[in-house]
């Protein structure tokens, strides 16, 4: 590593938002929402898509805690609490159907968790029967599902495939028997390679794994080890994140220490290794942490300037009105976001009620819409122009100070008001991204907030 990129890592790696949404959500104002605004914004986004629409629903049941996960899970191995939940999600879905004045016309089911297949064949047979069973399901739609290998049968996935899923994303973040150790997650390449003969087997389209980089213990060599098992797989994604080490929010990360993790210049020498092995397999880099194959349509999206980002990170398509069902799920109808209970029990009570189980939520003011596309366009097509009438114009005028500063680092070209992310930028493309924050402009915030950019 030269030594410019050793001083440029060291300056950059700042807590930094991951843009998943802008604004993002320590900065969101639930006093701008009602139920009511919700709903209406809801309708209106619908009628604006002519009725297209994608769900997303969070299962959070896991039997084993991993250690560096910070999603919303609950642990227990007690499957009883399967049949409960299934039928609050589905009475969460009857209400949204209610407020729809056509019928819906379904692109995209993705189910995250947790884990989605602690959940048996049959109960997520009879959840996704229940969501399209008064819906028009769109001959190129996508039905997802994040797995953990560990608690997937072949049952699984032939019962999915059978109502419509085509995607699917096998968890494994490392191979390293000393890093599955630490982070809680014991899980044999064998167990992997197993799953996705499975998902080729009723022949879903596109399989895509999750790796992990940054993690404790985790060296470079860990790293290579775990790229050439995956290679011999060929999925056709990859995503290939950066751990977010964010103890305040998730306790259970407190099982290592700060000094277990490797410093940022390792860091990214781990990315760097990987992602050159990634490419001589074939794999081209899409956004700011993601790998595809040139037959995937990730790939394709990418080059034909389609790609987008939302809660699930890079995806295909631009749908405005993403519904959230389940326990912390969000919503978002691209004026408006909103979150649902982050408890088991406070969501079945709310649900159980008749009310929509919103606990947090922002309606976007003129000045987040714009914003929040110029950030999209940044984070996904390595461009923008900064410069809009709602924009206040000390922002904008503070912002390019930024920008400039990172040009002098060569991460950005600034010509006028066109921004353009270079190729060593598309590494700090966080930190570029938040120079066009008004959030940040206006109330920087820092540690235990956001996860570091590096």
């Amino acid at each position: 590593m030269t030594t410019a990129m050793l001083s440029l890592l060291q300056k950059y790696d700042l807590p930094t938002p991951r843009y998943t949404s802008y604004p993002t959500v320590p900065y969101w104002d639930f006093g701008t929402l009602t139920e009511a605004s919700w709903k209406e914004t809801v309708v209106n986004t619908f009628l604006e898509e002519n009725g297209e629409l994608c769900i997303y629903i969070h299962l959070p049941f896991c039997e084993n805690m991993c250690t560096f996960c910070a999603c919303n899970k609950r642990i227990t191995v007690n499957h009883a609490v399967e049949d409960p939940y299934i039928s609050s999600v589905l009475k969460e879905w009857a209400m949204y159907r209610s407020l729809l004045p056509a019928t819906p016309v379904i692109r995209e089911i993705h189910l995250g968790g947790g884990t989605p297949t602690f959940f048996s064949p049959d109960n997520l047979e009879q959840l996704i029967k229940g969501i399209t069973k008064d819906a028009i399901v769109k001959d190129d739609h996508e039905f997802s599902i994040e797995v953990h290998p560990n608690y997937t049968t072949e049952e699984h996935i032939k019962r999915l495939a059978s109502v419509g899923f085509n995607r699917i994303s096998l968890g494994v973040q490392d191979f390293d028997p000393k890093v599955q150790f630490v982070i809680n997650r014991i899980q044999s390449f064998e167990k992997t390679k197993e799953v996705v003969n499975w998902a080729r087997k009723y022949q879903y389209t596109s399989i895509n794994i999750d790796l992990v980089y940054g993690l404790p213990h985790q060296t470079v060599r860990s790293v290579e080890h775990t790229v050439e098992l995956i290679k011999t797989l060929m999925p056709d994604r990859i995503a290939f994140y950066s751990y977010a080490h964010v103890p305040w929010k998730s306790k259970v990360q407190r099982r290592y220490s700060e000094a277990d993790l490797p410093a940022a210049a390792d860091k990214w020498a781990m990315y760097s290794r990987g992602r050159e092995l990634l490419e001589e397999a074939g794999f081209q880099p899409i956004g700011m942490d993601h790998f595809a194959l040139a037959n995937d349509k990730l790939f394709t999206a990418a080059r034909e300037g389609k790609l987008h980002r939302n809660f699930m990170g890079y995806t295909t398509t631009r749908s405005k009105l993403i519904i959230g069902l389940g326990v912390s799920s969000i919503s978002d109808a691209w004026y408006g976001f909103a979150q649902n209970e982050k408890e088991v029990e406070a969501y079945e009570a709310k649900i159980s009620q008749g009310i929509l189980p919103l606990v947090h939520g922002h309606q976007l003011s003129e000045e987040d819409t714009v914003i929040r596309r110029k950030i999209l366009e940044l984070m996904c097509e390595n461009e923008t122009v900064l410069d809009h009438p709602v924009l206040d114009p000390a922002f904008i005028e503070a912002a390019f100070d930024k920008l400039m500063l990172l040009e002098a680092d060569e991460l950005v070209k600034v010509s006028g008001r066109k921004i353009q992310v270079t190729e060593k930028g598309r590494s700090f493309i966080r930190i570029i991204s938040a120079a066009m924050d008004a959030y940040l402009w206006r109330n920087h915030s820092g540690a235990n907030t956001f996860s570091k950019a590096i």
